[in-house]
């Protein structure tokens, strides 16, 4: 209703009260009359014996009661004029709150209505409705003023996993969280939106380089470093950043925000933080949409393979047990490395489902190699989301059930950074899973010290020492003063070391002197498909562990060791502090990315993951 058409509305409403108090006014000065004709009537009757025109002015004369009943009349007129008046104004007065309210009400609708639909409900950032429309305002005054702006797209790494393990009460809150950081961490010209689930795009306006959005993207990294707290846990949220800048990278507002997107997916995959835009990354965005569709299919249609790599025990040179790792035999693009999918389980939220699909058949493997006389342990690679998943210890439980293998026989190798995302919920799975039975170990251990004090709270057997200290410590005295001190550590928390990257002979000499359990690496063998690795046993020198006829059951540990007292709770305090101690002097990260060990072969190794 217009403003108009509402004080027509209202006038007319006053005017039909007001008729409505003058009709009773009226009815009043008719009985007021007749009232008046009756008392002369009787007066004349009493004065003349009779009623007629002379004796009822003569009434009217004499009788002084009559002069005052004369007068009623005129009072009721002008009380209902007065009552009409009152009653019109009352009203009116009442019809103008009540409007002038409904109108407030129907302005506040109007307003929350145009709020919605330009912000998130949830976090009440702007939605990608208004950050469009900021962005193509933004880029008209950038192309006049000439300068640059950036569109940063924000996706969390593993909120799926807190969404499907906490639930989505507890993801909206940490959601609210993320977008109460983003806020304290920008600028006042910037905006920052959420574009849905977890993804967030930042606009920064009025830049001179390229660098200062980088500045921002690392500024935010460190924003969100800090723990977030939820139900008395603190959760480990990061996020992978994509940048694009105008005029550079695009144009327009469609075209920054897609290639923004693209940016981001690399950070994802690269792990890198923050990835600023490169036509060369659009070859990929295509590739992964169709990947991303064709992932489940293939988990489903068993298009995934696994290939094994074995470990060998150093001092009995006998076979251990071997790595499961994932491959995926594509249709049109052959057989493909992990690196290219396993980020798109993550992201999709396929990783569960392919975890439990490398662990099914591991463990059906398992049980082929039993029925032919062999006892080989089979490793599995478990990511952070299966470590904060309730439901694996049971899952597991109900594989090694089904496929006849004894707990002990399936080891889970996890990394110190998935055991830091939340150490309280990892540390209650690994030890249902340890308590099972089944073997634990950390693997790329070394490249996440900020872990090494909690170690000895796991409930691990083995340390898997990265490769990347391993395989070039016979060129690198730094490496291999860190690879000792390791194997040192691990021995006085009473847990066995495997040595990855043992990629030669003398490496693999190296780790016996350093006193290193076992070994894995391309010396060994690479990861070899089930039909490869029939062949090697039979031609390796390593030793094979054979299953003894007379156990049909599940078979113990290869190497029946002595128990080994408890280590001294202090000892291992002081180890854990001269390692990081040690670890801090040699500056071990700008080592790592100034050393540049010895690359395999082309087609020995096609990179290593589980799932």
């Amino acid at each position: 209703m217009t403003a108009l058409s509402a004080s027509h509305s209202l006038t007319s409403n006053v005017e039909r009260l007001k008729g409505k108090a003058n009709k009773y006014a009226i009815y009043g000065v008719v009985i007021a009359i007749g009232a008046i004709a009756m008392a002369t009537a009787m007066v004349s009757y009493y004065l003349t014996g009779g009623i007629s025109l002379p004796g009822m002015i003569q009434a009217q004369q004499s009788n002084k009661a009559l002069w005052l009943l004369d007068g009623m009349p005129f009072f009721f007129a002008m009380w209902g004029q007065y009552v009409g008046s009152v009653i019109a104004y009352e009203a009116s007065a009442l019809v103008i709150d009540q409007t002038s309210e409904l109108r407030a009400q129907t302005s506040a609708l109007e307003q929350q209505a145009s709020h919605d639909s330009t912000h998130d409900r949830l976090t009440d950032l702007p939605n990608r409705v208004l950050l469009r429309d900021r962005l193509e305002q933004a880029l008209n005054v950038a192309q006049h003023d000439r300068t640059r702006l950036a569109v940063l797209a924000m996706n969390l790494d593993r909120f799926k996993e807190i969404n499907d393990t906490l639930g989505h009460f507890n993801g909206d809150r940490v959601l609210k969280q993320v977008a109460a950081r983003l806020e304290g961490t920008i600028q006042d010209t910037a905006t920052v939106a959420r574009l849905g689930g977890d993804e967030f795009a930042i606009m920064l306006t009025k830049l001179d380089s390229v660098r200062e959005a980088t500045k921002m993207a690392q500024k935010i990294g460190k924003a969100l470093q800090t723990p977030f707290a939820l139900e008395g846990l603190k959760l480990d949220v990061q996020a992978s950043i994509g940048i694009a800048v105008f005029p550079e990278h695009g144009p327009d507002a469609d075209t920054l925000l897609q290639r923004a997107d693209v940016a981001m997916y690399m950070a994802k995959q690269e792990k890198s933080g923050f990835v600023v835009y490169d036509p060369k990354h659009d070859k990929h965005s295509p590739h992964r949409l169709t990947l991303m569709g064709e992932l489940r299919h293939a988990i489903e249609t068993d298009e995934l393979i696994l290939h094994y790599q074995p470990k060998v025990n150093i001092k009995s040179a006998q076979l251990t047990d071997v790595e499961a790792l994932v491959r995926w035999q594509h249709p049109q693009h052959n057989l493909m490395s992990p690196d290219e999918f396993i980020p798109l389980a993550e992201r999709t939220g396929l990783i569960k489902p392919l975890t439990m699909w490398v662990l099914n058949h591991a463990m059906q493997q398992h049980s082929n190699w039993r029925k032919t006389g062999l006892d080989i342990g089979i490793a599995v690679n478990v990511s952070a989301y299966g470590l904060l998943d309730l439901e694996l210890p049971d899952l597991i439980a109900g594989l090694l059930a089904s496929h006849g293998v004894a707990p002990e026989r399936l080891k889970l190798e996890i990394t110190e950074t998935s055991i830091m995302v939340d150490q309280e919920r990892s540390l209650q799975i690994l030890t249902r899973l340890a308590e099972m039975g089944v073997g634990l170990s950390i693997d790329d251990f070394g490249t996440g010290y900020s872990s090494l004090s909690y170690l000895s709270k796991l409930p691990v057997s083995e340390i898997k020492i990265d490769k990347s200290f391993v395989m070039d410590m016979d060129e690198n005295p730094k490496h291999e003063m860190i690879v000792r001190a390791t194997i040192d550590l691990a021995h006085n928390l009473g847990l066995e070391v495997i040595g990855e990257g043992a990629r030669s002979h003398e490496i693999y000499l190296q780790l016996e002197k350093l006193g290193s359990d076992a070994a894995q690496g391309e010396y060994i063998s690479q990861p070899l498909s089930t039909e490869d690795f029939a062949h090697w046993i039979k031609q390796a020198p390593w030793k094979v562990r054979t299953r003894p006829s007379q156990q049909p059951t599940p078979v113990q540990a290869i190497e029946k060791k002595p128990e080994a007292p408890k280590p001294d709770r202090r000892s291992i305090e002081t180890t854990i502090k001269e390692l990081e101690d040690f670890i801090g002097n040699v500056d071990l990260r700008a080592d790592l990315s100034k050393s540049k060990p010895k690359k395999p072969k082309p087609g020995k190794r096609a990179g290593r993951s589980g799932a």
